[in-house]
């Protein structure tokens, strides 16, 4: 039998960061074809002034809806979808988004210690949505909110293979640590889509295990939730597109994308 002609299933993100994401939605849907944003030209996302990045997004989204056609949008980041999320509904919709946000409520319910600890960028740890999902599922916890300037960076430059510094990660990463009345820190939310790339480095240089919770499962199941699964379906194969608003992705990061099944387009 014959798939009908489906949609693709959009991912955004300012970075490479991403394709955490983009692993975890190919897995739920094995029919879809995936196009993956990377606003290059903008990243780093957590220096801009907020307006100014919600102006960027709506404007690009504007770009890429009437190009692309999205069945849904994976918005796979949390700097932005805290920020741009209601707003990208509101500009467009008849669009359905799946954000990304930090995992404030599964860490509030595994917690045993009742110490989380939340590692994001710095627009994200000023957001009021961030301040909300504590106030909503984790007031029972003591949230210590751990904005790192410079951690994206370094994600992007790991997944490319460059070297880090051990010294340069431990103290972005050392202040999500707490100790208080002999209990621990026992969670981690990686509040950003670039972080789990490094989970193995963070495991090796914390001081004690902690669970560092990845999102990137939770957001592929919700947009499974919004995509049936045609009947008959068939999987499929080959490669998707990857757009870099600079239009210059370096030698390494193509390198990288094919191991995603991603090839980069110059159109966007």
């Amino acid at each position: 039998m014959t798939t009908p002609e489906l949609k693709p299933i959009l991912v955004f993100d300012s970075g490479i960061g991403g394709l955490t994401v983009l692993r975890e939605a190919r897995v739920l849907m094995p029919e879809r074809h995936f196009i993956y944003i990377a606003d290059d030209a903008g990243f780093p996302y957590g220096g801009w002034e907020e307006e100014a990045l919600k102006q960027r997004v709506i404007s690009l989204f504007a770009r890429l809806l009437t190009e692309h056609d999205p069945e849904i949008c994976v918005i796979a980041c949390n700097t932005a979808f805290t920020l741009v999320g209601a707003d990208l509904r509101a500009a467009f919709p008849n669009m359905r988004f799946v954000g990304t946000v930090p995992a404030i409520k599964p860490a509030a319910e595994r917690t045993r210690s009742g110490l989380v600890s939340v590692l994001a960028t710095p627009g994200t740890v000023k957001r009021a949505y961030t301040r909300d999902l504590i106030q909503s599922f984790a007031t029972q916890c003591h949230v210590r909110l751990v904005g790192s300037e410079n951690l994206a960076r370094m994600a992007e430059a790991y997944i490319r293979g460059e070297p880090i510094e051990d010294a340069a990660v431990l103290s972005e990463i050392e202040q999500c640590f707490v100790e208080r009345d002999g209990r621990k820190t026992d969670i981690v939310v990686l509040a950003c889509t670039h972080y789990p790339f490094m989970a193995n480095v963070f495991r090796r240089l914390a001081p004690w295990p902690v669970d560092w919770l990845d999102p990137a499962e939770a957001i592929a199941r919700r947009a499974r939730s919004l995509v049936p699964l045609p009947d008959g379906f068939e999987p499929l194969n080959g490669v998707d597109p990857a757009i870099f608003t600079s239009g210059r992705p370096d030698f390494t990061t193509r390198r990288l994308l094919q191991g995603f099944g991603l090839t980069v387009s110059q159109a966007i």
